[in-house]
């Protein structure tokens, strides 16, 4: 296991645990830890040996209560912010890696918390789960994607509602809107979401990779470029599985 300030980093039977690791503060992001998530998901992004990863939080009450905002709105000079968003670009990483990324949620998501599980392809909760968008209360608007992210999953409307009116949404309702995939017993979370990962991970690399990026790609395309890249990507598995 790699322990850096904020996370740790496990991989074993090629899956990698991501967890976040500030159980003291509700694993509020800030800072150190955006520096260690984009080395750790850059590890996971080149590491052929991944085949998926999980992202959780520790201790027993938050998978991530938002950002530090003491740290993040006190913003360096234009130029100098710009270069550190290009270098450090986490939520490019989260939404460019080819492995799916599962998140097991319990506790409170909030903020960022929650734009960090939206950037996962699946998402657990447990029965705790409570998730919140409270910037608009802020006088801000989520910088994380929470704007993009949140009505592509749930829809426009009910996104427009979750962000305007700056109010929680629990378990039950994060599943009734699909926020979440599925909800279980706080003390199954973790045992409930390496089943799943384990199931994954015993398909074939390839097609499990090629599948996420034809529905990931293509929702930002027409249904007739969608189908052309579809084609290709199955015709790109049929020759490596010639070739095998």
């Amino acid at each position: 296991m790699e322990d850096f300030k904020t996370l740790l980093y496990e991989k074993r039977d090629g899956i990698a645990y991501i967890t976040l690791n500030r159980p003291e503060n509700l694993n509020v992001y800030n800072i150190q830890m955006r520096d260690d998530l984009y080395e750790v998901l850059t590890a996971v992004k080149e590491d052929r040996d991944v085949r998926i990863g999980i992202l959780q939080g520790a201790g027993q009450r938050a998978f991530c209560a938002g950002a530090d905002l003491s740290e993040f709105l006190t913003a360096p000079p234009p130029v100098r912010a710009r270069q550190v968003r290009f270098q450090r670009d986490v939520w490019g990483l989260f939404l460019g890696l080819h492995q799916p990324l599962i998140a097991a949620v319990q506790g409170y998501a909030i903020g960022s918390g929650v734009e960090i599980a939206l950037s996962c392809d699946i998402r657990i909760a447990s029965e705790d789960a409570r998730f919140r968008l409270p910037e608009v209360g802020l006088g801000i608007i989520p910088a994380a994607g929470g704007t993009q992210t949140l009505p592509r999953v749930v829809g426009r409307s009910r996104a427009l509602e979750i962000l305007l009116m700056n109010r929680w949404v629990d378990a039950e309702e994060a599943y009734r809107i699909g926020l979440v995939n599925q909800v279980v017993k706080k003390t199954e979370l973790v045992e409930r979401v390496e089943i799943l990962a384990r199931r994954i991970a015993s398909f074939d690399q390839e097609a499990v990779e090629r599948t996420k990026m034809a529905v990931v790609k293509g929702l930002d395309l027409t249904l007739a470029q969608g189908l052309e890249m579809e084609k290709r990507l199955a015709s790109s598995i049929a020759r490596v599985h010639h070739q095998i």
